[in-house]
Formats: structure tokens, sequence, C-alpha cells
């Protein structure tokens, strides 16, 4: 009963779209369309602006390294089962083409180009899967763009990936995976002439419309509530303006209403990712997040500049509310910048990136990352992978010892926290912001976490409050891996140190203790660090952070 209760959790709140697309997309295999291709289109390659970079992953002609994880192609091939999938996808997805000093390698890329098409015969194989191929066919577009001449074989392969794509499309997954796609069959439809090009073309613009009405909340937030893959969605949004400025004039007319959709959406997403980065300019680590996966915040910037949009407000003193995707920035000049998830962990129907991490919050003090959730290092279904979802790994509290979202697998979530009895009260100098989750109400004594934040100048007072019966509560912070955090025999009382200046806190209404964890600030790292875990002695608990 447990288990069915999980899955009908799960799946009571899919879209119809999405079972009838999951049904279709395992029971009906398209058959290979291997016609030769289109006409290419006269594209205006002198019109396109170098891309955001990415790092170098192609460290030597047949060496890979994805996920600071390193292999040899003649080893192990294109689909090594024992190499983790999300490896794989990376090797299939060709980001190198247009990374760091990608002219350095361009005969590296040739090479790579024609073995590809070789050694991967259509529809076989990871490489054929849909998001593989939508980044595929966007990098080797891309790389055309550049200056670089597309081998024949490579040219006629496109078509190939953009009909078996077509016919793919993961409608049942729907967010960033159906972004891509659309992306990519726009990319291709404007590579193309000809009249199966325009149907390529004209289905990506109907797509990305909906999509974007969708995915991208008035407050700029991606719908998935994750930093990375938010920066994932405006890359392409900026590819997506950059290809347009290279059609002639007979197709950017055609262009010209999704164009406008595109920059209003874009120059939201930008002010919403700079409220979400910490003063070292990187994301922060709500739901799935990681350093690296996507271009930089940095980056994304400079690509937008390279296109002659609008630089934005860099966020000042104050709070940012961002109201519609639930999270809020409170910052105090150069001293404090606080992040605080009032969020959803995602939409209802595609909670595949979320964590447990509802009342969670990150800090960072004189330019310094100090108090972190703890980050993404896997996907998959590993315990590993379940360990980061859940709410342990997050500067919230657990009820005992459950996760107050039911993440399970490596990407379902049965019953949710909702977020709720949102307060904020702003006296300038005198800041509180108080919200409550129903995550755990479903338990026998139907509790109920309440937390408040209370900001001042140097200080920041999280208040705990759990109403209902629970047989144990414990909060959490985790330290940054940067900071010195002594280990006292209580911890009720305690400090850390970083740069020339100290992180104290005192405890009331429950015991402190300091303990070993892990920090995962990108794919592929484990880095050790402290938290401080507080185990409740009564409903209320209270921790008072101050910075000298």
């Amino acid at each position: 009963m447990s288990g069915f209760l999980t899955y009908w959790h799960t799946v009571r709140h899919l879209k119809p779209i999405q079972v009838y697309g999951r049904v279709q997309f395992h029971l009906s295999r398209p058959r290979v369309d291997d016609r030769s291709a289109p006409p290419l289109r006269e594209l205006l390659n002198q019109c396109w602006t170098l891309p955001a970079r990415r790092k170098i992953s192609w460290v030597g002609p047949e060496r890979a390294c994805f996920l600071h994880e390193t292999h040899e192609l003649n080893e192990i091939g294109w689909d090594e089962p024992t190499i983790e999938k999300l490896w794989r996808y990376h090797l299939h997805y060709f980001d190198d083409l247009n990374a760091q000093d990608a002219a350095q390698r361009r005969e590296w890329h040739r090479s790579l180009l024609s073995r590809w098409v070789r050694e991967n015969p259509p529809a076989e194989g990871t490489g054929w899967e849909p998001h593989p191929t939508s980044l595929r066919i966007v990098n080797w577009i891309k790389w055309a763009l550049a200056g670089n001449r597309l081998p024949a074989e490579c040219i006629q392969s496109l078509a190939v990936q953009a009909r078996w794509l077509s016919q793919r499309l993961e409608i049942h997954l729907l967010g960033n995976h159906l972004f891509a796609n659309a992306k990519a069959l726009l990319f291709t439809g404007l590579l193309f002439d000809g009249k199966e090009a325009d149907e390529w073309l004209e289905r990506g613009l109907r797509i990305l419309e909906r999509e974007l009405a969708e995915q991208i909340l008035p407050d700029g937030g991606h719908i998935e509530r994750s930093p990375m893959y938010h920066s994932i969605v405006l890359e392409d949004l900026l590819d997506l303006m950059n290809l347009s400025s290279t059609c002639p004039r007979s197709i950017a007319s055609r262009l010209t209403g999704s164009i406008a959709l595109w920059r209003e959406a874009v120059a939201r997403m930008r002010q919403w990712l700079a409220a979400m980065c910490h003063p070292d300019r990187e994301i922060a680590f709500f739901n799935d997040a990681a350093i690296g996966m996507a271009a930089s915040p940095k980056e994304l910037e400079f690509y937008a500049e390279r296109l002659d949009l609008s630089a934005i407000a860099a966020p000042g003193d104050g709070m940012v509310h961002l109201s519609d995707s639930g999270y809020i920035r409170v910052q105090r000049g150069t001293d404090m910048v606080a992040l605080l998830d009032v969020a959803p962990v995602g939409p209802d129907f595609l909670p595949g990136h979320a964590h447990a991490d509802t009342l969670s919050f990150e800090l960072s003090l004189y330019g310094q990352r100090v108090c972190v959730n703890s980050g993404t290092s896997c996907y998959g279904r590993s315990p590993e992978r379940l360990r980061q979802r859940g709410t342990a790994a997050h500067n919230t509290v657990t009820l005992d010892q459950l996760d107050s979202s039911e993440v399970w697998e490596g990407f379902r979530v049965a019953r949710r926290a909702r977020p709720c009895e949102l307060q904020i009260r702003d006296e300038g100098d005198d800041l509180r912001i108080a919200c409550a989750h129903d995550g755990y109400a479903h338990l026998p004594g139907k509790p109920i976490h309440r937390r408040e934040w209370h900001f001042s100048d140097t200080s920041m007072e999280i208040t705990d409050v759990i109403r209902g019966r629970y047989r144990e509560a414990v909060g959490r912070l985790f330290f940054s891996p940067s900071i010195a955090v002594p280990e006292p025999p209580s911890a009720t009382v305690g400090h850390a140190i970083f740069l020339r200046h100290a992180l104290k806190w005192l405890i009331e209404g429950a015991t402190g203790r300091i303990v070993p964890t892990t920090f995962h600030p990108e794919f592929g790292v484990r880095e050790a660090t402290r938290c401080l875990e507080m185990r409740f002695l009564q409903p209320r608990s209270c921790v008072r952070l101050v910075w000298v």
C-alpha cells in the first residue's frame, strides 16, 4: 500500500499529454528517414556572434573529461554501459565545439564529427535519445556558423537527426527538455531550405511560443526553480536571438514577433539570475544546482552584451521578493547576502529536479559563502542521489527523520511540501520574513513547520516552530568548506572563522553539535565540510547568527 500511495502521489499531478506522450514514446518507434538532406539556406555567417563559452572538455584528440571524470574514446567507445549515463550524454552533446579556445581544437573536432556519424547509426544508442540529439544539433550548427566547414556526412546526418527528433519530442517530460527539442528544430529549420525545413521551423516556433509563456514566470524565474536549469534556458534564448541575426530578410520578417518575446523574457531572466547569485557571481544551490553544468552567470552576461542587450541593474541593498518563483534575496551592503527558499519544489507536473529543501536558505558574508545547501554531484538512482535531494542535506528542519517532500528514485516526488502563511515585515533596518509549509502534515500528528528569519545589520535570527505532534526535530546549518569551524565540546554556543571575520552563534531550545559532512558544488565533486546540527528540546528553537 505504501508503494502504491507513493506512486499515486507522483503520477496524479501529471498532465494528460505526459501520460499519452509516455505511452507513445515507449510503444511507438518511428522509422529512420535517411533521404538526402534539403539544400542549405544562405545564412549570414558574418552576423553570428560569439556564443557563451563552456569549459574545455576534450583534453586530447581521443580524451574527454566530463563531470570531473576522464576517459579515452578508443577504450570506451560512444556508449559504454558501465559509464554513468549523464557522462555518456555529455559525450554526445559536443559542447566542446563551442567551448573556450575551440579554434585550437578544430582538427580534433572535425575528426570527431565524422567519427560520430560513422559509429552511431541512426536511432541506435544513447546518442540518439531526444535530449542529446537536440543539444548536438545546436552545437554542430553553432560550430558551422562560427566559420567552420561541416563535413558533408554531418550535413546529411543533421537532416536525419532533425527528422528523427521531430517524431521523438519529449512531450512526456515537458520543461527544459521540450524547450531544447524545439530550439533544435528551429536551428535545423533555419540551416536548411525548402518545405521540410519550413515545417521544422514553424513547429519549433509554435512550441517555443507556448513553452515560453508557461516556463518563464512573471518574475523571470524558470518554472523548474533550479538556478542551473534557469541558466541553461536563458542561454537557449540568447542562442535563438543570435541565430535570428543570421537570417535573410525574408525569414527574419517571420521571426519578428518571436524575437520580441525572446528579448522580453531574456531581460526578466537576467534580472532573476542576478538576484539568485552570491557575491562570487555564481548560482545558489536550490533544487538540482551545481556550478559548471551551465554557462556561468558572468559568461551569460558577456554573451548578452555581445548581442547588444541593455545592461541590467545589479541587486542592491534591501529585499528582492521573487514572488512568482518563491525566492527572497536580502542584502546589507557588501557585508551580507541571504537567499531564502519559500518556493514550491517545482511545478506539480514536473518536479524531477526538485530537492526537499523548503524553507532552506544560503548566506554569504563579506563576499564569501558561509552557509550553503549541500549541492548536487550526481544523477541516477543511487542512495547518494537520494541523500543529496533529501531535507537533511539542506539548511532547514527535518521531522521524524523524513523528507519534507517525498523524493524517490532519481527524479520522482510523491507528496510535496507547499509553502503557506508567508509574511514580510520590512522596517528598514529591521526585517522579518516568516513562512510555513505543510510537507509533514500527512503524519499522524499533522505537524506544520514555521520558520522566521529576523535580520538586522550584523545578525540573523532563525526561529523554527513546530505546530502539531512529532517525535524528533533536527535543524541543520551546512558551512562552506572554506570556513574554519572548531569542534567545541558543546556547539550550543560556537563560532566559525573566515577571512578576517568570525560568525558566532547562540542556540536556544535545542542542543547543538558539529558533525562532519560533504559539500558538492559541481558534478563529480565531493568536499569535506562541517554541519551545525541542532536537535530540538521543545517545539520552538532559535539560532542567532552574529558576524563581526
